[in-house]
């Protein structure tokens, strides 16, 4: 646990198991928008061991299930940002789960592929 790391808080937590949480994004890119979290303070996806990579993905499962019920959304995009150059700025595992609608943008073909906005339409 790191005391200056505000993932390492479990505030708002909507979900949890025994290696990893869930809270709502406070900066939502759409209604519902999650973070999943590790228990441990690890900085990224691939600091994380077999087990909490398997706690997160049932937490993503549980996430999903309860999004369903309670937004109905048409899509998801899942996303780790690891490192600075990727654009991680909390230094802690965090999974975003993202909820997408019909029509909350023009075009969504490329999905993720949009964190570089030239190579998303291919």
């Amino acid at each position: 646990m790191d005391n200056n790391c505000i993932f390492c808080n479990q505030e708002a937590l909507i979900l949890e198991n025994d290696l990893a949480w869930a809270r709502y994004d406070k900066y939502p890119v759409s209604p519902g928008h999650l973070l999943i979290i590790s228990k441990r303070h690890v900085a990224d996806f691939f600091d994380t061991t077999i087990e909490e990579r398997r706690a997160l993905n049932d937490l993503l499962q549980e996430a999903k299930k309860m999004l369903e019920r309670e937004y109905s959304p048409d899509g998801y995009n899942i996303g780790v940002n690891c490192g600075e150059a990727a654009g991680q700025t909390i230094m802690h595992l965090h999974i975003h789960l993202i909820p997408r609608y019909q029509g909350d943008i023009d075009n969504p073909r490329g999905g993720v592929r949009g964190v570089i906005p030239d190579k998303r339409i291919y």
